[in-house]
């Protein structure tokens, strides 16, 4: 669709001024953009349907039929003609990672591939290319690529270089593969225990393979990314110019950063962006809580880098921490044992990166300071401790989430509900998808793999669910998780609940109801354009939509060419 703008000259005369409750009284102000004959969805379950927004500065005055708006517009407002196009508010993506999906500090990305010794070219040539990095960092190697590799993976890497460390992040980021330099740089060997939350894989020697799992990993990455004015520069280039505009480009003006390492200065880089006034979206930080810190002068540091600021677009007002890692790595926490032993430990039911006791202590610990709680739970065990943590602890002030979410006791799904408890969900990936709900079967067996991320029981239980990406995990695209989550049988939802979940109900985890994610006069003016219409279209052609407008604070940020 080709949206045109053009102006009409028309006065609103003293009698033509509507009293009717979608209006603003005062007429004599001037406003600047009339959007009018356009489908719009509004999530104000009193007005579901309009056809025409008018938009003064950065607010909504006017919502409600075309020829009414007419009405109500001056010779100096701007008319675009919509043309039927359908039209629902910015988009919230409440679990995303873009500082780590646009950072310039990851040199290479390898594809996929069955045998990890093909790596070695790419390799090669990132430490040709970047000669003076001290560290090389990479990304997208497969963990059961490693594990069936023909010699060890450490030493797959030490013949590639022995003097400079590499360290390159699996896909999930659930674990890294690092020579032996980077090992040394870390001051790990042999005798080193498992950090909290992670594990220092060995072969059948005892010996180092070179693969970190879950938390091992981020210690070698907070090492090799501790800030210097490069590292710094270049997250800042990165968001700056890929990840902000890629929200734009896919209608996301909320987003939360489920994952800000503010030991990488992740949180100073944002208040740069959002001071020099390129922040093209609403933002919330989730501050990382690191499993291996004291915590006594960790929960001091969080209250010390709290910003709540209403008048601003960046806030610092939530907490992210993991309870488990993930099933694919075998490190999400189950109740049950898992069917395959990776790693040869007394327990073999998942790992924790936070315990329950200490979850529920940094509850009652920030609560009151005004923190938000972002909890990482994919295993049932993992689920259900957090969710004995947000019971014991929170006040109820809290609006606490669990994301990923995927593996549920069914004596839990009220309790999201009864707890006030979000149900954070990602479906946009391929492995989240019924088709490929069988593979989890040879890790924890076909009754635990039913199900997975159960959005309908979830619903079905008035849990309160919000879909996000998780990219760059997963695909930033929102239609893509929309279409996911219609058509997944027999986990789905309809595209009205879909929409809501990753519009209004972000809006509530981001306490920002009552500004944006309605189209409602008085709120802010932010809203998507989009290529066809999502509640009409095949259910299986959702995903195909485009954004063809991004309005943000009442600023065109992305129009589609």
């Amino acid at each position: 669709m080709k949206l045109i703008a053009f102006i009409i000259t028309l006065m609103v005369s003293a009698n033509s001024c509507n009293k009717d409750d979608n209006a603003i009284s005062n007429q004599e102000q001037e406003v600047k953009v009339a959007y009018i004959n356009g489908a719009i969805f509004t999530l104000n379950p009193q007005q579901v349907w309009a056809e025409a927004i008018i938009v003064e500065g950065n607010k909504i005055i006017y919502v409600g039929n075309t020829d009414k708006a007419l009405t109500q517009i001056s010779k100096d407002t701007e008319v675009i003609d919509l043309k039927g196009a359908t039209v629902i508010p910015g988009i919230h993506d409440v679990h995303m990672h873009p500082l780590e999906a646009s950072s310039e500090n990851f040199k290479f990305i390898l594809k996929e591939d069955n045998d990890p010794e093909n790596y070695a070219p790419t390799i090669r040539k990132a430490l040709r290319d970047f000669p003076n990095e001290e560290w090389l960092l990479g990304w997208g190697v497969d963990l059961y690529t490693l594990l069936e590799a023909k010699r060890s993976p450490i030493d797959i890497l030490d013949d590639i270089s022995s003097t400079r460390p590499i360290a390159i992040m699996e896909r999930t980021s659930h674990s890294i593969w690092v020579n032996s330099k980077a090992l040394e740089m870390a001051g790990i060997n042999n005798n080193s225990k498992d950090p909290s939350g992670g594990i220092y894989m060995k072969d059948e020697n005892g010996s180092f393979n070179g693969i970190l799992m879950d938390n091992a990993g981020n210690l070698i990455l907070d090492l090799a990314l501790t800030p210097t004015s490069q590292t710094k520069a270049n997250d800042y280039n990165g968001l700056v110019n890929f990840a902000l505009p890629e929200l734009a480009k896919n209608g996301i003006t909320s987003i939360c950063d489920a994952r800000t390492y503010w030991k990488r200065d992740h949180h100073t880089t944002w208040k740069q962006v959002e001071k020099e006034g390129k922040l093209t979206a609403r933002v919330n930080l989730g501050l990382w809580a690191y499993p291996m810190q004291n915590d006594e002068s960790q929960i001091s540091l969080l209250k010390s880098l709290y910003e709540n600021d209403g008048n601003s677009l960046l806030k610092i007002n939530q907490i992210k921490l993991y309870s488990d890692g993930i099933v694919h790595n075998t490190t999400a926490a189950m109740q049950e044992e898992y069917l395959i032993d990776l790693f040869q430990k007394p327990n073999n039911n998942g790992l924790n990166y936070f315990t329950q006791n200490r979850i529920t202590s940094y509850i009652e610990q920030l609560e009151n300071i005004g923190f938000d709680f972002h909890i990482h739970a994919i295993g049932n065990r993992g689920i259900k401790e957090s969710l004995n943590a947000i019971e014991t602890a929170s006040n109820g002030s809290g609006r606490h989430r669990i994301t990923h979410v995927e593996i549920v006791t069914p004596s839990d799904l009220s309790r999201f509900s009864q707890l006030n408890v979000t149900a954070d969900c990602q479906v946009a990936g391929d492995f989240t998808q019924p088709n490929h709900w069988g593979e989890n079967a040879e890790l924890i067996g076909k009754e635990n793999s039913k199900n997975l991320v159960p959005i309908k029981s979830l619903k079905e239980a008035n849990a309160r669910i919000t879909l996000s990406s998780d990219w760059d995990v997963s695909s930033i695209n929102p239609f893509v998780g929309m279409q996911n989550a219609v058509t997944r049988f027999p986990q789905n939802i309809t595209i009205e609940e879909a929409v809501k979940a990753y519009i209004l109900n972000g809006a509530y985890v981001m306490r920002q109801e009552t500004e944006v994610g309605s189209i409602e006069v008085g709120k802010k003016a932010d809203f998507v354009v989009l290529s066809q219409n999502i509640f009409s279209v095949d259910p299986t052609k959702i995903a195909n939509t485009k954004v063809d407008m991004t309005v943000f604070d009442g600023e065109v940020i992305f129009e589609r060419k």
